[in-house]
């Protein structure tokens, strides 16, 4: 029976018979809004709705015999055991109105079935989409191998094209009852007896016997998060302590991906994986960062992971710190080729043909050297509780990691190692990193280093080489020598390079007005008054130039007889 909820109309019921003539009824499935799936045990009935003609659209039928099914919505798959024993799986995908066979698959069964009735149960199998990919997931409570004991997760990988292999087997080592959930791309199995979970991550490295991957599960087991049920009724009695709740029950029912139903109590609650306690109970810090980086909400805790083995009494050695930053990095210049091979088709244009190429999602698992700077680097070099051979160490193993994959390094972190070997007055270290180019040359770079001179002289002249070095940056190597008031070390620099023709007369003076130095100014001042004579055929300054008031300083200083007479040939 269907029924139409819409504004201003009547709300009349209208019905949809099976077209199969003595078929039972197993079930029914939305795959869209307005499509529909009838499931009987003799096939299936793929329907339109059409709700202003109040009526059904029968727009596929399939023949085959049906035990149970199953929908996942997520992948919009319906999957149905057929044959005899129940363990030939036959799934078909529904888009927009199309309904498309998949390649049927066999479920091993543990051991051949004794006799000929239905040997796999509907319970025994999950369909979930893990790391993007469809899987049917199959409790096996006995394992294949006589020299293995326990139950075993079996996953098949179903692709739109292509046949259904057996890809992964999850190793319980216990029996008893189970049931499953998908969380954030973990496969996490309940054990009534124990009443423990246990965790798996499949993208994490297992035993390859050849085929297939072997997993055992990464934490050890622990009890879902104790949950206290308030206690209803009125102000007076609601002042009781709240009831907890059974855990594991017998009346538990698990939907995929995440649901757990409590009927017993009439409770349904969403799983979810709190990552913060993971920290203490993987203590491989490599496998850590492995399992971290798959997860949604997962920077924070790697940035507390990073800065935990920087500190005591968990700091780490620099070979383990070598391997996290090469884990963050790895994954922080996967999402930089992505963004830039999006860009650059962007920019070559598509045609209209061409479908838009999707901009790469920037996840969690992307820790920048921004993020690093603020949460990590910087906090653990002000609190200079570590010897500060560690404390250098360390930048420079993030810089050097940074450098395999080919990131360029933002100059923020050169200055932050700067800024630690001057703390510590290791002087000739900071040399020999600016002279065999360990520090990457970059003007916010070549403006710390000269207001280091004060501390340490030759600081001055490394900059100016390394603003030299950077051929772009001609201008700033004048503006930093005239705001040093080195003027005349400007005007040989500028000229130099030939550019003194088209300097501005007035910041020069300016900068020699305010060195104090009246010879200074007098040299500067008869270079203007050359380069006038030379250009214009007059000493004079024009009016565009904005030099009256260093005229009559001049003036003052040395005289009107001192202004240079204009010469003619």
């Amino acid at each position: 029976d269907f029924l139409n909820f819409i504004p201003d109309s009547p709300q009349l019921e209208y019905t949809q018979e099976c077209k199969t003539k003595n078929a039972n009824v197993l079930g029914f499935c939305w795959t869209s809004s307005t499509e529909i799936v009838f499931i009987t045990d003799q096939g299936m009935e793929f329907y339109q709705v059409l709700p202003e003609k109040r009526s059904l659209k029968l727009l596929k039928n399939q023949s085959i015999n049906v035990n149970w099914y199953m929908y996942c919505p997520e992948s919009s798959v319906i999957l149905l055991s057929t044959t005899v024993l129940g363990n030939v799986l036959q799934p078909f995908y529904f888009k927009s109105g199309t309904m498309s066979k998949l390649s049927k698959f066999e479920i091993e069964l543990p051991a051949a079935p004794k006799s000929s009735k239905l040997s796999l149960s509907e319970r025994d199998i999950a369909m979930a989409t893990i790391y993007g990919q469809l899987y049917v997931l199959y409790l096996r409570h006995h394992s294949r191998t006589s020299n293995s004991t326990g139950a075993e997760v079996v996953l098949y990988h179903l692709p739109r094209e292509g046949s259904c292999k057996r890809t992964h087997i999850l190793k319980l080592n216990r029996t008893g009852k189970f049931a499953l959930n998908v969380v954030d791309n973990l496969v996490v199995v309940h054990h009534q007896d124990t009443e423990t979970s246990v965790v798996f991550d499949i993208k994490l490295k297992g035993e390859f016997d050849g085929s297939t991957t072997i997993h055992q599960f990464v934490l050890p087991p622990r009890s879902i998060q104790p949950y206290q049920i308030p206690v209803a009724g009125p102000a007076s009695v609601t002042s009781q302590s709240p009831v907890p709740c059974k855990l594991y029950s017998s009346s538990w029912i698990v939907f995929q991906p995440d649901i757990i139903i409590s009927a017993s109590e009439g409770y349904l609650w969403s799983l979810q994986v709190k990552l913060e306690p993971v920290v203490n109970l993987l203590l491989d810090k490599g496998k850590l960062m492995d399992f971290l980086l798959q997860r949604k909400e997962c920077k924070m805790v790697i940035l507390s992971v990073c800065s935990q083995m920087l500190s005591e009494p968990e700091r780490g050695s620099l070979s383990v710190i070598a391997t996290v930053f090469d884990k963050l990095n790895h994954e922080y210049k996967k999402y930089l080729e992505a963004e830039q091979s999006y860009t650059m088709v962007v920019e070559a244009g598509l045609s209209r043909s061409t479908p838009a190429p999707k901009r790469p999602v920037r996840t969690q698992a992307v820790v920048d050297q921004s993020d690093m700077y603020t949460h990590v680097l910087s906090v653990f070099t002000e609190r200079k509780e570590a010897p500060h051979k560690f404390t250098i160490a360390v930048l420079m193993e993030y810089i050097r990691s940074l450098n395999q994959v080919q990131i360029a390094v933002q100059h923020y972190l050169y200055e932050l190692v700067i800024k630690t070997l001057v703390q510590h007055n290791l002087f000739y270290m900071l040399h020999q990193f600016l002279q065999y180019h360990v520090l990457s040359d970059s003007k916010p770079l070549a403006c710390l280093l000269l207001s280091l001179e004060s501390i340490y002289p030759p600081a001055h002249q490394l900059s100016l080489d390394m603003l030299k070095r950077l051929s772009t940056a001609n201008d700033e190597i004048v503006e930093v020598l005239l705001s040093k008031h080195q003027v005349l070390a400007a005007l040989r620099f500028i000229r130099g390079i030939g550019g003194h023709d088209s300097i501005s007369a007035r910041k020069f003076l300016d900068a020699a007005k305010q060195a104090e130095d009246e010879m200074l100014f007098y040299t500067i001042f008869r270079f203007f008054e050359q380069r006038n004579q030379r250009l214009r055929g007059s000493p004079s300054f024009t009016p565009g130039e904005h030099c009256e008031e260093h005229v009559t300083f001049f003036k003052q200083v040395f005289g009107e007889q001192a202004l240079m007479k204009p010469t003619t040939l």
